[in-house]
């Protein structure tokens, strides 16, 4: 415990729930090196919450209204590499765990955790750390990321991929999806990189072939 943050973490929660968001909050109350800065019930506004706060840690639940968490934590750790992103979700399957970690989530704790791992997370993450629950360690052992999956696309570049193949272009994207132009042809680039296709053509047909979608 010596080598940890000494100053106080800053702290965004990020749950569609008010009664979990009570609770996190009167929870981490008790700890003096824990700051909450804000909270918000959506994706999409926990997007525009962690740019205006820039906070230490975003507690990010993954099911909720409009943008989902995965979504939500792929989009942040592009845009603020500085934020790390601890999911805390009742979900356990193990797709949602990889899925998840792909995004750029440093962290996933289950929403049956003690607010006692809560803080030691919290406090682990913002140091470059990472922590899971002991289940989803256990989870991840048993079933490894696969090292070719680092080959597929991410659910975000799945996402770039779905509007290109309607015939949006790389401006109209950003737009849709609230992110940068550059970051839309960042996709684009590591799409044609990760799956050696080189034109736009053979992506729509890798899309249809993957069910990204329909024919």
């Amino acid at each position: 415990m010596s080598n940890l943050k000494e100053l106080p973490v800053s702290v965004q929660i990020v749950d569609d729930h008010p009664m979990v968001q009570g609770g996190l909050k009167a929870c981490l109350s008790f700890y003096d090196d824990i700051i909450i800065v804000g909270s918000t019930d959506d994706g999409s506004d926990a997007l525009n919450k962690a740019i205006e706060l820039k906070p230490d840690v975003i507690l990010m639940d993954i099911s909720m209204p409009t943008m989902n968490g995965i979504d939500a934590t792929e989009i942040i750790t592009e845009q603020l590499p500085e934020t790390k992103v601890l999911i805390l979700s009742m979900h356990s399957n193990p797709e949602f765990v990889k899925s998840a970690i792909q995004a750029g989530a440093v962290g996933y704790l289950l929403k049956d955790t003690t607010s006692e791992e809560i803080y030691y997370a919290i406090k682990a993450v913002a140091n470059g750390k990472t922590h899971f629950s002991s289940s989803i360690a256990k989870l991840l052992i048993d079933n490894p990321v696969n090292t070719n999956e680092s080959e597929k696309l991410t659910t975000r570049e799945q996402v770039v991929l779905s509007y290109l193949a309607k015939g949006k272009t790389s401006k109209e994207i950003a737009k849709i999806l609230n992110i940068s132009f550059r970051t839309v042809e960042a996709h684009r680039r590591n799409m044609k990189t990760k799956l050696g296709i080189h034109s736009l053509a053979k992506l729509i047909s890798y899309a249809v072939k993957h069910g990204i979608i329909k024919n």
